[in-house]
């Protein structure tokens, strides 16, 4: 019986190993699917310069503040991790974790907010905190307006810190601890591989390109036109851009061998930070290269006049603003934050759409917690609503 037994149980280790080979083989297939399918947009007319472009604004103005977020976050868990405070402090209280969550998300960018996701799937924050940092981010469309109009800027990120722990806090008071999250058994792979306990390949590049390129960014960001900051030919940093945006997207296929794409890699000491942020960074730009994309083409194929939706009645604008709010990526943020500086949209319809927008936040939270991430978003249209029409009446 007990032979029997052991020969039923080695037979079942077969077969999920096997299941978890071709798994893995299928991931592998479907990266490289999407690699030479954008490959392929370069030699499709009309095409080539919509494909560069993505490719250098995913890198420059996402892929290098995701980065920079992720390496500030682990080194300061790190430098933590001996005492611990930073956990205990996040253990004491969902509130500790909202507040933290909602911080997060008003740094310009993505990067915080990917980084609380990431922290919920794995069980160390509560539900609130999610909707409290999609509440609270504006992505990448906060960099434009405070660049442009810093006093604007201060307004609208104030008002969504303060909407995004009012929301989270309301939400964990509604819901159980854990409500929404996914299975761990579903998120978590074993890195078993002893490679990457060391500075990957993947690591070495960031860690050799993450000083300059956040140099180039913040430049970018701030309006200036770097190909003339730095006396080189017009369109040199387009090129490099999108040639560095291909090198993350090929080590993001080449990284499907060892890690599934809707996984979040176990954290250890013995693993390099710079192999942690890289393997993060490739896989969110690959979703925003992809969401970019997606909306480029969308665009267009079907002849989409924002501005022109935002004529007429500003109760009107307000509501398309937030509906705007809910298309994953900073593509269509950007496009609101421009209209408002350019004086075709009220502030009001600004402030509900940065409130509803969850940026590029969206796409990693879509693959790694789906239902956490639709309620979220559901959430934050509440105050995104009550505060812009609240606005609306009061002081417009």
């Amino acid at each position: 019986m007990t032979s029997r037994i052991l020969a039923i149980s080695k037979k079942i280790r077969l077969k999920s190993a096997l299941y978890e080979a071709r798994r893995g083989e299928a991931h592998f297939l479907g990266r490289c699917l999407v690699f030479l399918l954008i490959i392929s947009l370069f030699f499709v007319e009309g095409a080539r310069e919509i494909v560069l472009g993505v490719l250098a604004d995913a890198y420059w103005q996402v892929a290098s503040y995701v980065a920079l977020t992720l390496f500030i976050f682990y080194a300061l868990q790190a430098r933590l991790s001996e005492t611990s405070r930073l956990a205990d402090l996040l253990r004491r209280s969902s509130r500790h974790q909202i507040v933290f969550a909602a911080l997060m998300g008003v740094l310009p960018g993505c990067g915080g907010a990917i980084v609380v996701i990431t922290q919920f799937v794995k069980g160390r924050l509560c539900f609130g905190a999610v909707v409290a940092v999609l509440t609270a981010t504006m992505g990448d469309a906060a960099f434009l307006l405070l660049a442009t109009s810093p006093s604007a800027g201060f307004q609208v990120l104030s008002s969504c810190f303060l909407a995004g722990c009012f929301s989270g806090m309301v939400v964990d008071r509604a819901h159980a601890e854990g409500y929404l999250r996914p299975e761990p058994t579903e998120l978590v792979c074993n890195f078993g591989d002893e490679g990457l306990r060391r500075l990957d390949k993947q690591g070495l590049f960031w860690m050799l390109v993450l000083v300059p390129t956040i140099c180039i960014a913040l430049l970018g960001s701030f309006q200036v036109d770097v190909d003339i900051f730095f006396g080189v030919a017009p369109g040199t940093f387009l090129w490099l851009g999108a040639i560095l945006a291909m090198a993350g997207l090929l080590f993001w296929v080449l990284g499907s061998k060892d890690d599934s794409c809707n996984c979040v890699p176990e954290e250890s000491e013995e693993r390099h930070i710079f192999s942690r942020v890289a393997q993060e960074t490739n896989q969110v730009s690959t979703w925003v290269i992809c969401g970019f994309l997606l909306f480029e083409f969308m665009v267009l194929a079907f002849g989409l006049d924002f501005a022109s939706m935002f004529s007429g009645i500003p109760a009107f604008a307000i509501l398309v603003a937030v509906m705007v709010g809910w298309i994953p990526g900073c593509g269509p943020q950007i496009i609101m934050t421009t209209l408002f500086l350019n004086g075709a949209m009220p502030f009001s319809a600004q402030l509900g759409n940065a409130i509803s927008n969850d940026g590029d936040a969206l796409f990693p939270a879509l693959a790694l917690a789906p239902k956490a991430a639709l309620a979220a978003t559901f959430y934050s249209t509440i105050p995104a609503l009550l505060m812009a029409y609240g606005h609306m009446f009061f002081f417009e």
